[in-house]
């Protein structure tokens, strides 16, 4: 048996942040990662993707050349170069988060997988770990469900796509959500003839209508073949091709390609930790329970990041690390009810979300005021040539608190942020109004959004 003062199981997002701190408070720390440094995000998920999403992006405005008064002739993509580039920005950063664990002076990185054998006693590489706290961030994986064939078809996910060198002539993605959005757009870009194919009877279900419609449209607008309403898909060969049917309706076919994309969400890598075994609760699909402050049901044993539950973003299992460091160290008492969900979908153009949406609205018992602005009315977004989309905002009638907002175009990703710390500052929107703001940028009709608050019904 060997004896640490800490041990944190995972070394995504999370993970390396809290070694640090464990390390500055002078405690001796085993950090145990059975696969790659970073974890989804750096490895498959936000680093690689956002960089493809550049490439498809650089592609597409050469395309557009003629718009803005020059000709991109024979607009060639190389997805040899492509994919290597992707791979240099992702060496760089898992190279960089090497470096950074490497200095911590009293933090041993053990690459194994880890099992509890007991109460915060895990047990990897034949090695049997004891310390009076855990800290758990094992992440999560793409989910494959059980679709009838789909053992009988070759498959791709989120993960295998980043191994993807070459443009498929036709890509069918099931799932239409944000991971499978994301890949539709930038492979419809590279070249690729795209169908998305979502159970649900539109995009993006837990969007408001209009986001999810004006996203639709504005795929549309790029080729894309969508599917909605496909509740009972079933998968088949047919030659050298993929087909996609329905098998409640006599096999209809929905679609037909030369390659699948499973982009139908996530599941928690908690199935081979021995979580029973420790005393640590799971729900059925295997999120670990935690309370406000990421403690689990078993004494000195913390869960942050996807595994939790709690948040399925890079940002929210880094504010996980924050939370317990706070608590454990800062005697500063942060919790999770305390953060105000926010999240971007990063297509072009992107969409920003902060807080509540239309039908949370609806149900708060609140009176509500909103507001709509389509990008045309931007000049920032018309001398851009970026015009697609709207911004929208919901604010409590009586307290004149900013409750929620969607920013679906130019620079979204980036604008919602003006509004979100105005939420977290619990400043009427009125503040925003009185400020001066730069011309000409897009944020500068945030006040101009406000001012056409209305009654929401």
């Amino acid at each position: 048996m060997e004896r640490f003062d800490a041990i944190v199981i995972g070394a995504g997002q999370a993970g390396p942040a809290l070694c640090a701190r464990l390390d500055r408070e002078g405690l001796r720390t085993a950090l145990i990662e059975r696969n790659l440094l970073g974890g989804t995000c750096v490895n498959v998920g936000c680093t690689p993707t956002k960089t493809l999403v550049a490439s498809a992006h650089a592609i597409h405005m050469a395309r557009r050349g003629g718009e803005y008064g020059f000709t991109a002739n024979g607009v060639t993509v190389d997805m040899h170069a492509v994919k290597a580039r992707k791979d240099r920005v992702v060496k760089q950063s898992s190279d960089g988060l090497a470096t950074w664990i490497a200095s911590m002076k009293r933090v041993e990185l053990i690459r194994g997988q880890a099992r509890f054998t007991a109460p915060r006693t895990v047990a990897v590489n034949g090695r049997t770990l004891e310390a009076s706290r855990v800290f758990l961030n094992v992440g999560g994986r793409a989910l494959v469900p059980d679709i009838p064939g789909l053992k009988d078809v070759p498959y791709l996910t989120n993960t295998s796509m980043m191994n993807v060198d070459f443009v498929p002539e036709h890509l069918v993605i099931i799932g239409g959500s944000y991971i499978g959005l994301e890949f539709a757009q930038m492979y419809r870009r590279f070249g690729s003839r795209v169908t998305i194919v979502e159970k649900f009877a539109k995009l993006l279900p837990r969007e408001d209508d209009d986001v999810a419609m004006e996203i639709r449209a504005i795929f549309e607008r790029d080729g894309i073949e969508i599917r909605t309403g496909a509740e009972c898909m079933a998968l088949r060969k047919q030659g050298e091709r993929i087909v996609v049917g329905l098998q409640c309706q006599d096999d209809m076919p929905v679609a037909e390609g030369s390659h699948v994309l499973l982009a139908v969400g996530r599941a928690p890598n908690t199935h081979d930790l021995g979580l029973e075994t420790a005393g640590i609760e799971a729900d059925p699909r295997g999120y670990i329970q935690v309370d406000d402050e990421c403690r689990t049901s078993a004494e000195g044993v913390w869960a942050l990041g996807d595994a939790n539950g709690r948040g399925a973003f890079t940002h929210t299992s880094w504010n996980d690390y924050e939370i317990v460091a706070a608590n454990l160290f800062d005697t500063d008492r942060r919790r999770i009810s305390d953060r105000i969900p926010c999240y971007a979908l990063f297509i072009d153009p992107p969409l920003g979300r902060a807080g509540i949406n239309e039908d949370e609205a609806r149900n708060s018992g609140r009176r509500i005021l909103a507001a709509k602005l389509p990008m045309a009315r931007v000049g920032r977004a018309r001398e851009a040539g970026e015009t697609q989309g709207f911004m929208k905002v919901l604010v409590d009638a009586d307290t004149k608190e900013l409750l929620g907002a969607a920013i679906l175009g130019l620079n979204g990703d980036e604008v919602i942020h003006s509004l979100l710390d105005v939420m977290y500052a619990r400043k009427p929107y009125t503040t925003i109004q009185r400020a001066t703001h730069i011309h000409p940028t897009v944020t500068e009709l945030v006040p101009t959004l406000l001012g056409g608050l209305k009654p929401f019904v």
